[in-house]
């Protein structure tokens, strides 16, 4: 569907410093008790802005200029530790959602769950993405671009090349990242399939157990 293709996703960027940021910081374990994955989105690292507004400091998921971000920048390692599925789908929910993730480099499992819910993970260089970060950091309201089918990032004059595997990339692309979408697509095929497989159908398995009488 037109509206699922991933081919640039543009917006303002908030960055998130540090190393080997887990999946629990990102989504605290007790917020996982959950039926649906609505609401998780405000708890988006909800430790980690509670400790900062003890000392008086202000993480920057608690700052009101940056809520409308659609853009995450990080370091090195993002998203490592348990495989939650709960972490992208906190950021995804988190103000107006983050929609691309740029970064040094992704867990392997949250890289692959970003993907399932149609996020980009773009993976650059340290030196690019301490670039990217400036840029912000100097105008909190610059206009990103991350260009999933060439695989850059540009804000202002600044273009910054950075890759995506070819299957994925091309899922976002093409907008086949949805995979329980792309089986509805083709349910009456797979109905119509179905149909004539005799162990999937009672009359058809009954006459197969009378035969072998």
């Amino acid at each position: 569907m037109e509206d699922s293709k991933r081919t640039k996703v543009r917006g303002k960027a908030i960055s998130v410093d540090g190393n080997d940021i887990d999946t629990d910081r990102i989504i605290p374990a007790r917020f996982l008790r959950c039926v649906t994955f609505d609401g998780l989105g405000s708890h988006a690292f909800e430790d980690d802005r509670r400790q900062l507004a003890e000392v008086n400091k202000q993480h920057p998921f608690d700052d009101p200029a940056l809520a409308d971000a659609e853009i995450l920048l990080v370091h090195r390692n993002f998203g490592c530790g348990s495989s939650r599925e709960h972490a992208p789908q906190a950021l995804m929910r988190w103000q107006r959602g983050i929609k691309a993730v740029v970064g040094e480099s992704f867990a392997e499992i949250f890289f692959g769950n970003c993907v399932a819910l149609g996020i980009p993970c773009v993976t650059v260089s340290h030196a690019d993405i301490e670039a990217l970060k400036r840029a912000a950091a100097a105008d909190p309201n610059a206009d990103f671009t991350v260009d999933v089918q060439a695989t850059t990032v540009t804000v202002g004059d600044l273009t910054v090349a950075g890759s995506i595997p070819a299957g994925p990339r091309t899922q976002l692309v093409e907008g086949r990242w949805d995979s329980t979408g792309e089986l509805l697509s083709g349910k009456d095929l797979v109905s119509a399939r179905a149909s004539g497989l005799p162990y999937l159908t009672w009359s058809s398995y009954m006459a197969v157990q009378k035969g072998g009488e």
